[in-house]
C-alpha cells in the first residue's frame, strides 16, 4: 500500500490522506508529523488502522476542548457532542476519560456551578430535572442542592418571582391560575406555590 496523496483541508490543520488512490479520511497534522508521512511512502494495513485510531482519539479530544471553550459541560454533554460529530464510541470514551483525568470535566463542579447560576431563577425541582437531563448523578445533585440551596432561600425566590409576575397586573382568578402555572414551570412544589400565592395576593380572588 502506498500513500498517493496528502491534501490540506482548507486553512486548518487537517489533511486528507489518500492510499492507493483512495481517500482514507482526514488526519490531524500532528499525526502526519509524528509518523513523518509523505507521498510515495509504503505502509501496511495494520499501520493504517493504528494511525486511524490514534487520529480519532486526538481529533475527538481537540474537538472536545474547542467545545469546552464555549462553557463548562457535563460528561454527558461532551459525549453527546462528540457522538453527534460522528466520532466512534471508543474515541468518545477515551476522550472523556482524558478530559476527566486532566480536570476539564467534573460533574460535581458542573452541578455546583449550575445550581449557583440558576438558584436565582429556578426552583429545586426544575434545577434537579435539568441536571438529570444533563446526565448528572442524582446523589451529586441532592448533595449539592442541600449544601447550596436552602428551602428558605427557595421560598424567598418563589415569592420574588411571584411578585415580579404580578407587577402591574390585576389580581383575579385567571391571573392567579396563570401565576400557578408560571411558578410550577420554574420548578417549585405545589405546597410552596399555594403558600406564596396566598401571601402575595393577600387571599384576594
Amino acid at each position: 500500500m502506498e500513500i498517493t496523496e496528502i491534501k490540506k483541508i482548507g486553512k486548518g490543520r487537517r489533511y486528507y490522506l489518500f492510499v492507493n488512490g483512495n481517500n482514507e479520511g482526514d488526519f490531524e497534522s500532528e499525526i502526519l508529523a509524528k509518523y513523518q508521512l509523505k507521498t510515495g511512502q509504503e505502509i501496511d494495513l495494520d499501520f493504517l488502522k493504528k494511525i486511524k485510531i490514534e487520529n480519532g482519539d486526538l481529533a475527538a479530544f481537540d474537538r472536545a476542548l474547542g467545545y469546552l471553550e464555549k462553557g463548562m459541560k457535563s460528561e454527558k454533554g461532551i459525549r453527546d457532542y462528540l457522538r453527534g460529530k460522528g466520532y466512534p464510541d471508543e474515541c468518545v470514551d477515551r476522550a472523556a476519560s482524558k478530559l476527566k483525568e486532566y480536570g476539564y470535566i467534573d460533574d460535581s463542579i458542573f452541578a455546583e456551578n449550575f445550581i449557583r447560576t440558576y438558584s436565582n431563577s429556578k426552583g429545586r425541582r426544575k434545577i434537579k430535572y435539568d441536571l438529570l437531563a444533563k446526565g448528572i448523578d442524582g446523589e451529586i445533585i441532592e448533595e449539592k442542592l442541600e449544601s447550596i440551596f436552602e428551602r428558605e432561600d427557595e421560598e424567598v425566590l418563589c415569592t420574588r418571582l411571584a411578585e415580579k409576575y404580578l407587577k402591574n397586573k390585576e389580581v383575579d382568578q385567571k391571573t392567579k391560575e396563570k401565576l400557578y402555572r408560571h411558578l410550577a414551570g420554574k420548578g417549585f412544589s405545589f405546597d410552596m406555590i399555594s403558600s406564596v400565592v396566598r401571601k402575595v395576593t393577600n387571599g384576594r380572588d
